[in-house]
């Protein structure tokens, strides 16, 4: 019996994702997106109400309502997200990451993306925008947004879904921007 190595699913599933498109092809997927990235600022605003205070004084941010995530030493993730600048929609966008080293399991979480100046949201824009979410991601809890700290011009914000995943692994987020 031929058994596929238990490191091509996760490369393989690599592959695949790298070729997703950024924007909903159609008119129901974007409101789809549209009312998950809604819905999950209204969560993370709940969570924390300082976050209210911080996206408002924000030149943009970037929500991925849902970011799945697996690895069996070899990993990855992705999410499509929506960009607000001046709490208006202005695109769509997506985040692929890909990991190497001591990771099993999987799981999904949101991920917000607080841009500090308009030069790093023109850098995120470009797509040529990405980092290592491991070193920057922080959860979000209450006061998480009061006591943000700018990275760059971008703060990061993460809020656990579900699964259960172990990780001591190396790997970052690259990022791509559609205009609405």
């Amino acid at each position: 019996m031929n058994r596929v190595p238990f490191l091509t699913v996760p490369a393989v599933a690599l592959v695949a994702l790298s070729g997703c498109s950024t924007a909903p092809q159609s008119e129901a997927g974007k409101d789809a997106i549209v009312f998950d990235a809604n819905a999950t600022l209204t969560k993370a605003k709940s969570n924390d109400p300082s976050l209210g205070t911080l996206l408002s004084g924000a030149k943009g941010y970037a929500v991925f309502p849902t970011v799945g995530k697996g690895a069996i030493g070899v990993g990855g993730a992705y999410g499509k997200g929506v960009l607000y600048e001046g709490g208006s929609i202005v695109g769509y966008c997506d985040l692929s990451q890909a990991t190497i080293g001591l990771a099993l399991g999987g799981q999904s979480y949101s991920e917000i993306i607080v841009f500090e100046t308009t030069e790093a949201v023109n850098r995120f824009k470009t797509g040529n925008f990405a980092f290592s979410a491991q070193a920057t991601a922080v959860a979000l809890k209450s006061g998480a947004g009061a006591n943000a700290k700018y990275s760059g011009g971008v703060a990061v914000f993460t809020i656990n879904e579900a699964g259960l995943m172990y990780e001591a692994s190396i790997g970052g987020q690259k990022f791509s921007y559609q205009p609405q």
